[in-house]
């Protein structure tokens, strides 16, 4: 496994950084499909680094150009595993649901997005904003003990329910958003922790789509979810963005989990685009990779090859 070495920006990227352990703004960059190698490495840099990243005044950018500029970074996946609400993008709308819950994005498929870029298109007249936390400081903040036992388990996660329709939508755009949701059952076993493919650092796995721990009982696999869940959550684990139109966010989905927040009233919309980009299949401390219970996912994502120690 590689471990790449944070690099010094290019000349005119400003990285802002907005925590101790996760989050920066980024200036001086105006995104696209035409960026520049330096631009492209100060980026992919500033997000190794921060785990989530932000750009203000990205007005001109259309759906295309933000599909051109993902290239850049990586491969794109189709949209979503069972979700076809776009060609290039998968559409966050309020009107299908507000995902107000903790997630690693697509932790039901083995190979976990690597990243997300996205962009904001509609927003309420207030609220609305979101925070990501980081698995990594989590993970390093935990006593021994704690860590041994993370890197022990193993959870088993499912797409069975959609985490975007617990909130606040149409009864009837609900239940079909539901039904395409469930349209094919995915199950997948990752360990708890697992090591980031090119930084090296070790990170929390879990998430809203955990069904159980493996070898556990269902009230023993809640009580350690929730555990770990809280250390993931932790206030000073978190950065807090509040979105204008014009703005981009990108998160490492191997680093982070995230939130919506629903501090929104149900006549006001909300609607971000967003692209994921290719990742490898996960693999714990022990080198043991995630795998499939059930579903196919090599219609979402050609997997990347697991890089070279």
């Amino acid at each position: 496994m590689s471990v790449e070495r944070f690099a010094e920006p290019a000349a005119d990227v400003r990285v802002v950084k907005l925590g101790a352990h996760i989050g920066a703004r980024v200036d001086g960059v105006r995104l696209g499909g035409g960026l520049d190698a330096p631009t492209v490495a100060a980026i992919r840099a500033a997000l190794n680094e921060h785990r989530v990243i932000f750009f203000r005044g990205q007005d001109h950018l259309t759906e295309d150009g933000q599909y051109e500029f993902a290239e850049l970074l990586g491969a794109p996946t189709t949209p979503h595993p069972t979700l076809t609400t776009g060609a290039k993008s998968l559409a966050i709308d309020s009107q299908h649901g507000r995902s107000n819950v903790w997630h690693t994005d697509v932790t039901f498929v083995d190979r976990v997005p690597q990243a997300s870029i996205l962009r904001a298109v509609t927003l309420p007249s207030y609220g609305g904003s979101t925070t990501w936390a980081s698995t990594v400081a989590a993970y390093e903040a935990l006593p021994e003990p704690l860590k041994r036992l993370a890197e022990s388990l193993r959870a088993r996660h499912t797409n069975r329910y959609d985490y975007a329709t617990e909130g606040r939508a149409s009864e009837q755009n609900s239940a079909a958003y539901r039904r395409e949701f469930e349209s094919t059952y995915f199950e997948t076993e990752h360990p708890v922790v697992e090591v980031h493919p090119v930084t090296g650092e070790r990170a929390l796995l879990l998430g809203c789509f955990v069904k159980e721990l493996v070898g556990l009982s269902g009230s023993e696999s809640r009580a350690l979810f929730q555990l770990f869940q809280n250390r993931i959550t932790r206030l000073e684990n978190t950065t807090r963005w509040d979105w204008q139109l014009g703005d981009v966010a990108i998160w490492d989905n191997r680093a982070t989990q995230h939130y919506a927040i629903d501090d929104y009233d149900g006549g006001e919309h909300r609607k971000l685009t967003r692209i994921t980009l290719s990742g490898e299949i996960p693999a714990g401390i022990d080198g043991a990779r995630s795998t499939v219970i059930a579903g196919d996912a090599g219609y979402y994502s050609d997997a990347e090859a697991p890089r070279a120690a």
